[in-house]
């Protein structure tokens, strides 16, 4: 079920930073205290193939997420030390070391459990607990509440820069109360919340 429009669970988790610090993380709380936005990624497990190219993706666009009001929070099934051993693996042997934003490790699945995105298929025996998430990702706002959610299948990387237009989107959005057309990105036109205004904009573009 969609949690679009609706607060991000507030659920504790353990957390891990580059320097192998633990942690618990909230990050609903995180959000609300923080007073920022929250791109909240989840990946299926460390040491595999696809997921150490997102993690470096996203870490590339950390300054420009920044530049938004925006963290960037990692997320898996796998243990604080599995993460922090992966966290010190060289990149040219498939690490992501060097990466500094921090990773939740919900072994419990609690939190994943709550948001609906194992998959159980993935694996013949639910009880072996080996069950991962999907590639999920959430945008969360200021006060906890979620403005856009999706999921990939394990095979199908993200597009880390289409995230950055929907953080550009919805700022546009609270702070100038217009909605954003298809393709909409920063700088280009956006339309007030009626019929005049989008037979306006069709017309001309």
């Amino acid at each position: 079920m969609s949690i679009v429009g609706k607060k991000f669970p507030s659920v504790a988790v353990n957390a891990i930073d580059e320097l192998g610090d633990t942690f618990k993380l909230n990050v609903f709380q995180h959000a609300v205290d923080k007073k920022k936005k929250i791109v909240l990624f989840w990946y299926p497990k460390d040491f595999t193939f696809v997921c150490p190219t997102e993690i470096h993706a996203f870490q590339e666009a950390a300054a420009e997420f920044e530049k938004r009001n925006t963290l960037v929070i990692g997320a898996s099934c796998d243990t604080a030390e599995v993460h922090f051993a992966w966290l010190s693996t060289a990149k040219d042997n498939g690490g992501i070391e060097g990466v500094k934003f921090p990773l939740l490790a919900d072994s419990t699945r609690r939190l994943a459990e709550e948001l609906d995105i194992l998959d159980y298929d993935q694996y013949d025996d639910e009880s072996t607990g080996d069950n991962v998430p999907y590639r999920a990702t959430y945008l969360i706002d200021e006060d906890g509440t979620v403005f856009h959610e999706s999921i990939n299948h394990m095979p199908l990387g993200r597009n880390v820069g289409e995230y950055l237009r929907l953080v550009d989107a919805y700022t546009h959005v609270q702070q100038h109360g217009e909605v954003c057309p298809a393709n909409w990105e920063e700088g280009k036109d956006a339309m007030k919340a009626d019929r005049n205004s989008t037979a306006e904009y069709l017309s001309k573009h």
